[in-house]
């Protein structure tokens, strides 16, 4: 197979991203499926686009999407994505929706097209910290994810925390849970290593 995998630029006040830094370091190769990543814009405007661009022109065989969780320790793949924007702090293009339907005259929610409880499995076995999550927040992600999930290609969204290097400290968090809180220092070189497991994982049947 073919996977398109994605993650974000930095955001808010931030100048990292846990997401690129994963996504950035995933291998070529995961198994016998080849790999190919790219980054996404944190704006509402430009980020669907971009994802468009990028479904047209490789035509994957599956699609992740990867985002940061400021409010989360754990390794956190989205069972579903709604249907609203609502932005606690503008995107990078300065968009601050309230409340916006994504696509009007669409379902409120929409279920992951990958299984999100076989990525959460082949993580717990790798002794990775993971739980499949009901809430992605209404931020960029949670649109990415909407958009993911609307299309023909199976497609998962996956949250990683908010890791930073030593001596750098996340600012945001919020976007994905209203009562974030800094997450514990934790292995940002290992981030690629369980982001790997977690997509195969989602890709195994019955996994």
């Amino acid at each position: 197979m073919h996977i398109l995998v994605t993650g974000f630029e930095p955001f808010g006040n931030d100048e990292f991203n846990a997401s690129q830094e994963a996504v950035s370091s995933l291998p070529r190769q995961l198994g016998e499926h080849q790999v190919l990543t790219a980054m996404l814009p944190v704006s509402f405007a430009a980020s669907g686009k971009a994802l468009e661009s990028l479904l047209a022109k490789h035509q994957p065989d599956a699609l992740i999407c990867v985002g940061e969780a400021g409010g989360r320790n754990a390794i956190t793949p989205e069972r579903w994505a709604f249907n609203e924007d609502d932005a606690r702090i503008p995107d990078n293009d300065g968009a601050q929706p309230r409340s916006a339907a994504i696509k009007a005259n669409a379902p409120g929610r929409l279920d992951a097209t990958l299984d999100p409880a076989a990525a959460v499995r082949a993580l717990l076995a790798a002794g990775y910290e993971a739980r499949v999550s009901e809430d992605a927040g209404r931020f960029v992600c949670n649109h990415i994810a909407y958009l993911a999930y609307s299309q023909p290609v199976p497609a998962l969204f996956i949250h990683v925390p908010a890791l930073r290097p030593p001596g750098v400290q996340a600012t945001v968090g919020a976007e994905t849970d209203a009562s974030a809180s800094q997450p514990r220092p934790g292995d940002l070189s290992q981030l690629s290593s369980a982001l790997g497991i977690a997509i195969l994982g989602s890709l195994t049947p019955g996994g």
